[in-house]
Order: structure tokens, then C-alpha cells, then sequence
């Protein structure tokens, strides 16, 4: 069969895939129960019809991240809170408050949360971990959530992951454990390792289809008789990564350990980040400002009374991300008195330590979240 009249899925006759139950679709790479024109042809032939998540799962033992929407998502939070179940909420560490789950512990009953902060070893090499461990706690707090335990790791790393491990099986005691979380917090490279280290073997897959549910919710069986159950992601639209294209999202997410870049600035002084993001310092007296996001990013330092023009002319050019004049985004003003030594977060982007008794304003593109949380160092 030519793989160009391989007959789409319709609304009245879907196909469905073996594994997971999701809907067979060739369109969305991102979005559940996608297959390639290709595989949907092959699978159709043989009978065995798997969306590409699942047959990578089944062959490779590797975990692709999904997502899916909000609906869809709570729909599942909700599901998680009829079992009973050890929810590990995994974090990203360099954005934690995109990561953040409104009403996660309301959704998931009675079951206890276990919160991974991930990408650790994108923090600067001073860092304390047991500090930041009690910050990220104070964070989740904050958000209504009572974490069992708060737990460090680097997925891609493999840093930590044992320790996470052993912790898993003292909370699990006997049930399922459900990983969730929002898109690029690393949550399928976390659970790909975790399946790499929970068993000895090269075939982790012993049964031919994973029982799930159309929201692509994968059980994947583990040695103690229970189920790792991957989740998808969702998407949270205040974060950066969705207002840029793969070039330039490059420049924002960090794949190295980042670098903090300190500024002694007077008052009326402004900072770029890039054409992305903007820090201006209001009032207060001279200060040290410390600067956290990717070591790539260009900074640069101007006076506030020109800032606005600097921007309209040299945006995309000199300012760059985004690169080009045509991909520029507008920047939208957020403006904060600081009464402690606080975090100015761009969400996506990073965050500028400032010091209690400023008043400073953050630019970024209109959706993008702009906040002042409690310092992380």
C-alpha cells in the first residue's frame, strides 16, 4: 500500500492505537496518538497498530513526551485521585514556576506527592542543596501542595536518579506511581532513566500492549508487580518557549551550567535580555543585581531614558533572540516594589536576584508570566 493513500482516521471510523488507546492521528508530532504515514501503513498490513509513543516504548524501552490540554489534562488529575497511588510532580528547576500545577493536590486526592525538582545541574556550581531543596518546598507550599519529600535530580544526568529511586519505593509502599507534569520540564527523560535503572534488563516491556486510556497514559510495568504510569504533559502558555521558533529557543534553554552575571546599577538603568526580555532598575540606591538564564544570552546595559528607543531600533539585530526585525514581539511592562531580597522572574527566561527596598520592572513578551517570588540563593 502507498503510504500516500494509506486512508486517514475519521471521526466516524477512528483507529486506535494497541498500547494506549489514543486515536491514531498523523499530524500532530506533539499531540497523542501520532504516527507517522509510513508506520499507520505497516500497522494497518500487520494489525499490530501502534502510535509512535507506544511502538518507541515497546522497541526502544524510550519514553516520548505528549501533551495534551488543559480539559484534558485536570480530566486526568482527577482520574489519578480515584486510585490510590504515589504522585511523583516533577519540576523544572531553572523554571519552577512555570512548572507549577495550580490545584494539583486538590485534583489528586488523598494521595501522597512526591516533588523532583529536575535540570539540577543547570544551577550555578555554588549552589547548596539542601537550601535549595527547602526553597523549592517553600514554593510548592505556596502553591497548595504538602510534598511527602522534595528531591534534586539531573535526568539528563543522570544525576541523583538512584537516590530518587529508593525514596520511589519508601513512599510507593505497594501502589502504582503516577509521574506528572507540565511540557519541557524533562518528565519522560526522567521516567526513561528510572526504567533504565529499575530493572537489569535490556527488556524492561514484557507484554505487547500498555493499558491506558485515550489521553495517551502509558502503565509500564515494573518488578515489584505495580506500574509506572507516564502522564502527558500540559502545556502552560505563560512560558517563553512557546512564543519562539526552535532557532531561537536555543538562546533561552539551558543545556550547560549556567553562569550568574552580576551588574552594579544606579537607578534609572535598564537591562536587556536580548529582544526577550527587559529589567529596569526604577529607583533605590546603587545595587548589585545577579543575573541567572542561558550563558548564550546577550546582555545588554543601557540608560532607562533611552531603553524604549534602543529597542524600537536595534530589536532583532543587535538585540538578538529572536533574530531577524520581522520575528521581534512586543514587550510588556510589569512593575514591582521589592521589600526583601527577592527573584524577578521571567518565566522561561530566568531570573535577576534584586535587593529589598527597589523598585524595578520586567518586560517581557504579553503572556509571558512576569513575578517576584522569594530568592532561590
Amino acid at each position: 500500500m502507498d503510504q500516500d493513500q494509506v486512508k486517514e482516521p475519521t471521526e466516524t471510523e477512528p483507529l486506535i492505537c494497541i498500547g494506549c488507546g489514543a486515536q491514531i492521528q498523523t499530524t500532530d508530532p506533539d499531540s497523542p496518538g501520532y504516527t507517522p504515514k509510513g508506520a499507520l501503513a505497516k500497522g494497518m498490513e500487520t494489525g499490530e497498530l501502534y502510535c509512535q509513543r507506544c511502538f518507541r516504548l515497546r522497541h526502544y524501552n524510550e519514553i516520548q513526551p505528549v501533551s495534551v490540554s488543559d480539559d484534558e489534562f485536570l480530566n486526568l488529575l482527577s482520574q489519578i485521585g480515584t486510585t490510590n497511588s504515589l504522585v511523583v510532580y516533577v519540576v523544572d528547576i531553572f523554571d519552577v514556576n512555570g512548572s507549577l500545577i495550580p490545584g494539583l493536590q486538590r485534583f489528586v486526592g488523598d494521595n501522597p506527592v512526591l516533588v523532583v525538582g529536575n535540570k539540577v545541574d543547570l544551577l550555578p556550581a555554588s549552589f547548596k542543596p539542601k537550601k535549595v531543596k527547602d526553597w523549592l518546598r517553600q514554593m510548592v507550599n505556596r502553591a497548595g501542595i504538602r510534598p511527602v519529600g522534595v528531591e534534586l535530580v539531573s535526568a539528563r544526568t543522570n544525576q541523583s536518579v538512584d537516590d530518587l529511586l529508593k525514596v520511589i519505593n519508601q513512599n510507593a509502599r505497594n501502589r502504582d506511581v503516577y509521574v506528572v507534569g507540565v511540557t519541557n520540564v524533562g518528565k519522560s527523560t526522567l521516567i526513561n532513566q528510572i526504567i533504565h535503572q529499575s530493572s537489569g534488563e535490556e527488556q524492561v516491556i514484557t507484554t505487547s500492549k500498555f493499558p491506558g486510556t485515550t489521553l495517551d497514559l502509558i502503565k509500564i510495568p515494573l518488578d515489584n508487580g505495580h506500574d509506572l504510569v507516564d502522564t502527558p504533559g500540559i502545556i502552560h502558555a505563560s512560558q517563553m518557549a512557546h512564543y519562539l521558533n526552535s532557532h531561537d529557543l536555543k538562546y533561552v534553554s539551558p543545556q550547560k551550567r549556567i553562569k550568574p552575571r552580576s551588574y552594579q546599577l544606579n537607578a534609572e538603568q535598564t537591562l536587556f535580555l536580548g529582544a526577550l526580555g527587559r529589567f529596569d532598575y526604577v529607583s533605590g540606591t546603587k545595587a548589585g543585581f545577579t543575573v541567572y538564564v542561558d550563558n548564550n544570552l546577550m546582555i545588554h546595559r543601557t540608560k532607562l531614558e533611552n531603553a524604549d528607543a534602543f529597542f524600537e531600533k536595534h530589536a532583532g539585530e543587535l538585540l538578538t533572540p529572536p533574530v531577524g526585525a520581522e520575528n521581534v514581539i512586543p514587550l510588556q511592562r510589569h512593575e514591582f516594589k521589592v521589600t526583601d531580597t527577592s527573584d524577578l522572574v521571567i518565566e522561561g527566561l530566568g531570573w535577576i536576584t534584586v535587593p529589598k527596598g527597589s523598585v524595578v520592572s520586567g518586560w517581557a513578551p504579553k503572556g509571558v508570566a512576569v513575578l517576584i517570588r522569594k530568592s532561590m540563593f
